[in-house]
């Protein structure tokens, strides 16, 4: 499983509310409509004013193949220019998960 971690900061013209309810509730159909997505998850700070990061979203794909893929199609370009229109700032990691205290 690949993991695909996405470090966002808000655009300079929204508030925390409302880049909030962006990432929350509005972005969520776009990646709903990413093909070979496996996973996804929203992370958003306690208190935004103290976090460096304003949203930190996770895509997970079988793998490298379906992520190429899934970025290259039209949904997926259609999410990355939501997100380019509401970001200062995306920082993208792509990974592997392990859990160590789970035994993994």
């Amino acid at each position: 499983m690949l993991k695909v971690i996405s470090l966002m900061r808000r655009a300079e013209t929204m508030s925390s509310t409302e880049f909030r309810t962006w990432v929350l509730e509005t972005h969520v159909p776009y990646a709903r409509a990413l093909p070979g997505l496996r996973g996804y998850r929203v992370n958003v700070p306690v208190d935004p004013d103290a976090s460096a990061y304003d949203a930190v979203n996770e895509m997970y794909f079988d793998d490298e193949e379906a992520r190429a893929a899934a970025f290259a199609s039209d949904a997926g370009k259609a999410a990355g220019a939501d997100a380019a229109a509401h970001t200062a700032e995306r920082v993208h990691v792509i990974s592997t998960e392990h859990r160590p205290l789970d035994g993994g």
